[in-house]
């Protein structure tokens, strides 16, 4: 008998895991809390691990054209914009690693997802109360009050998951100590060539900011991530203003400070992570992407792992057949390991970044020198490339 499952959430994740479920014949319903489908207005990166799902759900194509492929990874000092590191990405990666890397905004990324997956099958306006095993079948409670069944259920809902709140108890995610500042700056609002169009990250003591092309060079998306006592709202749309922000990078590099003050919009953020989850199946409900390993976004690898992860959970349970415990036993058992190396590295990278010490930056920068001879063969500034040249859809 064929399968049925229900994916609480239609973010990234969600919809890459109800299209492989699709492509394997597995009948879906996505559930999403919004009333309607869309994304909030941010970027996103996607490396050549992630575009290795988009191929197999036939994307790849679509993603090429929406996305920006930036020439290299260049890592910047603060003050001087003397460039720290430097990794060739375009042509680059797709020969070593057998995929592009690309910048999107997050909005056009969703809706390329959104085409493999047919609007019969997502419910709007469904918001998940809580999941719990009855018998052969896994149950949705629904905020008003009605319920679902399905063979298996899929919680893509989130940082603050209520599948995950529902399995494991409600502990409250963890403030990082640090914020930040996303924006988006229209290219025509800068002096031409004033930034190359590279994925730029600029190191500076208790603060980093990142920025990178989206909508075929025409917007570049940025982020500006501090060190901060105060706890922060977590929330991809608090509003700020542009005096806050620019105050607070008002003695970096003019590079930065243009890029900032000349944003159309300010919003607040605050990070906040969790450590590696132990266990993320219960019977035949299960999680996957920010549910069960939130990452912090110093890595560029939360989407990314997300897209992996919905790939992976739909191939087990095709290669599962009827026993949907051990299927989600199978596909748990693949992914942890994985996911919780990347949420700690991009914890760890997020020290490394914003470092004060003097010492301790030379010692980083002198190895960052040493890693750029290797560049053009894939070698990463960040010791990453075990992370791209991952290919989820070979298992």
């Amino acid at each position: 008998m064929a399968l049925n499952a229900i994916v609480v959430g239609a973010g990234l994740g969600g919809l890459t895991a109800a299209a492989a479920l699709l492509q394997r014949g597995i009948d879906v319903t996505v559930l999403e809390q919004a009333a309607q489908l869309g994304e909030i207005g941010a970027g996103v990166q996607l490396a050549p691990n992630a575009l290795k799902v988009l191929r197999a759900l036939g994307l790849e194509s679509g993603a090429a054209q929406l996305g920006f492929e930036p020439n290299a990874h260049v890592v910047r000092n603060w003050k001087s914009a003397e460039i720290l590191a430097y990794t060739p990405y375009k042509g680059v990666l797709r020969e070593v690693f057998g995929a592009a890397y690309y910048g999107y905004h997050r909005a056009d990324l969703h809706e390329l997802l959104r085409t493999a997956v047919p609007k019969a099958v997502i419910r709007l306006n469904s918001r998940c109360a809580a999941v719990r095993q009855e018998g052969d079948c896994a149950v949705v409670e629904l905020t008003d009050g009605s319920t679902l069944k399905a063979d298996v259920v899929v919680g893509a809902d989130g940082i603050h998951s209520a599948v995950r709140q529902s399995l494991f108890g409600n502990a409250p995610p963890r403030f990082t100590g640090n914020a930040c500042w996303r924006g988006m700056t229209p290219t025509s609002a800068l002096e031409p060539g004033l930034l190359p169009p590279d994925m730029t990250v600029w190191f500076g003591p208790g603060a980093s900011v990142v920025h990178y092309y989206i909508r075929g060079g025409s917007v570049i998306n940025w982020m500006a991530a501090f060190e901060s006592d105060q706890w922060a709202e977590e929330s991809w749309t608090a509003e700020g203003t542009r005096d806050e922000a620019v105050a607070r990078f008002a003695d970096w590099h003019p590079s930065v400070r243009s890029l900032v003050t000349k944003s159309d919009r300010y919003l607040k953020w605050g990070l906040f992570d969790r450590d590696p989850l132990p266990q993320w199946s219960k019977g035949r409900i299960t999680l996957m992407g920010d549910a069960c390993h939130p990452m912090l976004p110093y890595l560029a690898q939360g989407a990314c792992m997300a897209l992996e992860d919905g790939y992976a959970v739909a191939d087990a349970l095709a290669k599962g057949g009827s026993d949907v415990a051990a299927s989600l036993q199978r596909y748990e058992q693949a992914r942890r390991e994985r996911t919780a190396r990347v949420q700690l590295l991009a914890r760890q990278r997020s020290i490394e970044n914003h470092l004060r010490d003097e010492d301790a930056m030379r010692a980083r920068d002198e190895r960052f020198a040493r890693v750029r001879a290797e560049a053009a063969t894939g070698k990463h500034a960040y010791g990453i490339e075990w992370i791209y040249e991952h290919d989820v859809t070979a298992n």
